[in-house]
């Protein structure tokens, strides 16, 4: 159809025009001024035209006095999109309502988020990110830039050297830089440090005493490595000795190590369940009932929507339900051999501290018996020997 957009929003009406004379027909309505368009003859033979919705309801006498019939062809213009939106009002204003509550969702802050801190608490950020207005359901829109919001929560927090806010889609990540400033440390009192352990001393550095052994040299459990005491019996000092020595310690292992072990195995069948995600909350949509599976493992994969770069608080979460079995596995003697003297160097790796470091190893007893191998290793590792023990009297040693 075509027409000017002042006929568009009056309506426009095909009509086709048939029997009796239907070009006397067009010609007296034309002449009594009704407006007509478009005339054209159709693939049947009847003439078509088109008119206002106004003029439509003129053509009755014109009818009569020619014996022409007509019939509507095809609808247009504003009067029947407005019907057509009234037959639909509820699909209308349903569509309306969820792309105006797509909108309100995405403009809300759903997540503050902080990072970078370590001595200052999470609390505290979120308490000065409060009072800036920065909190779960606040309108995005009512916030400040966010440089301007960084300056006012770096003068909050007087512990912090620099402060960065970014908004990324529903959520306000808060970084913290803090400030530096030196660890005093607790006041201590004096004192010696002694062996913790017999050793062969490896390395020694004092930083505040006197050390009394050398490298090489080998001390038994409790002998003073480095002094707390300065001077001789007419002018003594004391002072808090402090410094590292390393030395030499021997661990003996009573190891029993099965000669087999159980492994998880996936059989390849699963199981998939959908959930729909709103604002941080699941609801199932597929994949109802229990696990089928007797011993499973379920791997879980989230999906969120976005519009425009902005992340919507909306999304699909995927379970994955895998079926798992435990399967007994043969071990030869040697790999379970490796297997507890591994597991007695992570032990002494707990016990002497992640700066150890073994520097020999010596199997001293070996016996397979009822499916296990029993071992006595000793192991020789480098570590710190320093205890502490406080200094009681000013006397000398």
């Amino acid at each position: 159809m075509k027409g000017t957009w002042m006929q568009w929003l009056r309506g426009i009406v095909t009509v086709r025009a048939r029997g009796g004379e239907p070009e006397a027909f067009v010609n007296r309505a034309l002449q009594g001024g009704v407006e007509l368009w478009s005339i054209r003859r159709s693939t049947g033979g009847d003439l078509e035209f088109e008119t206002t919705v106004h003029d439509f309801f003129r053509l009755r006498p014109y009818l009569k006095r020619t014996s022409c019939r007509i019939h509507v062809a095809g609808r247009e213009g504003m009067p029947f999109w407005i019907k057509k939106v009234r037959r639909r009002v509820f699909f209308g204003v349903g569509m309306l309502a969820f792309f105006v509550g797509l909108y309100l969702l995405s403009s809300l802050v759903w997540s503050v988020q902080v990072t970078g801190n370590v001595r200052i608490s999470d609390e505290a950020i979120l308490q000065a990110a409060e009072a800036e207005g920065i909190h779960q359901l606040q309108w995005s829109f009512r916030l400040d830039e966010p440089a301007i919001i960084a300056k006012r929560l770096a003068a909050r927090l007087p512990d912090a050297a620099w402060v960065g806010v970014k908004m990324k889609g529903t959520s306000v990540i808060i970084n913290v830089v803090e400030s530096t400033k030196p660890d005093r440390g607790p006041a201590l009192s004096p004192r010696h440090l002694i062996a913790s352990a017999d050793a062969v001393v490896t390395d020694i550095q004092a930083e505040a005493g006197r050390p009394v052994v050398k490298r090489n040299m080998r001390v038994a459990k409790g002998d003073i490595l480095i002094s707390g005491t300065l001077g001789n019996e007419t002018s003594m000092q004391t002072v808090v000795a402090k410094g590292k020595v390393r030395g030499i310690v021997w661990h003996e292992y009573q190891i029993v190590s099965p000669l087999s072990e159980k492994v998880k195995v996936y059989t390849g069948e699963s199981k998939i369940k959908w959930n729909l995600v709103i604002g941080g909350r699941a609801l199932q949509v597929s994949g109802f009932g229990g696990s089928p599976f007797a011993s499973f493992e379920v791997v879980q994969r989230e999906e969120k929507a976005s519009w425009r770069g902005l992340q919507l608080p909306i999304g699909r979460l995927k379970e994955t339900v895998l079926e798992v079995r435990q399967d007994e596995r043969t071990l030869t003697k040697e790999e379970a051999i490796a297997k507890g003297i591994q597991q007695a160097k992570a032990d002494l790796m707990t016990k002497a501290g992640a700066d150890a470091v073994v520097v020999a190893e010596k199997l001293l007893h070996e016996k397979t018996d009822n499916g296990k191998v029993y071992l006595k290793v000793l192991l020789e590792v480098e570590q710190s020997i320093v205890t502490e023990m406080p200094l009681v009297s000013t006397q000398g040693e």
